[in-house]
């Protein structure tokens, strides 16, 4: 028999890094998660927004950022200036507030559109962990490791695991669209 654990752990995987991927669109409200890819220099070294200060939500479509080092609040603006959010931050000084504007019908459309290419993007993982998979098979039917009654049916379950997991990436998919497309 076939073990399929690292193969599953693979593809387990590649739905944390989709849902990461999700945690980064921003769907109309306030979500801290959008701030993980933003980074500013800090003692030389690019370090998260949210390893610099404090990352709270004191409403649905508010985020403050409250530095631990005032110095810097200039550079946390200018991150978030460039990076591909698409909102303006507010520096008062003290904290940085950014404001979340509700999505317009063209955004959300555009943040859907996203969605489905990371979604595709883990199909494609998830394919080519089981290319992988079915080498290794297939490796093993040459070195006469099993027999190849062993191998059909280690290629099916490989095939209805596949299809499992193109299932779940499909399901991630339709509940994050839904999300976006609600008001």
């Amino acid at each position: 028999m076939v073990d399929f654990k690292d193969y599953t752990y693979k593809m387990d995987r590649t739905l944390e890094v989709l849902q990461e991927d999700f945690g980064a669109v921003r769907a109309g409200r306030a979500n801290a998660r959008v701030l993980d890819r933003i980074s500013v220099e800090y003692y030389g070294v690019d370090t998260p927004i949210g390893q610099v200060g404090t990352i709270a939500s004191p409403d649905a479509r508010t985020l403050v950022i409250q530095p631990w080092d005032g110095s810097l609040l200039k550079k946390i603006e200018k991150a978030i200036q460039t990076s591909d959010l698409g909102i303006n931050p507010q520096n008062d000084g003290r904290v940085i507030r950014l404001v979340f504007p509700q999505l317009t019908e063209e955004r959300r459309r555009e943040l859907t559109k996203q969605v489905k290419k990371y979604g595709e993007d883990a199909k494609v993982a998830v394919r080519n962990i089981r290319r992988d998979a079915m080498d290794y098979v297939k490796a093993l039917k040459k070195k006469s490791e099993i027999t190849e009654d062993d191998q059909k049916k280690a290629e099916k379950d490989l095939q209805d695991l596949t299809d499992k997991y193109i299932k779940k990436v499909d399901e991630a998919c339709a509940v994050k669209e839904k999300e976006l497309m609600e008001l």
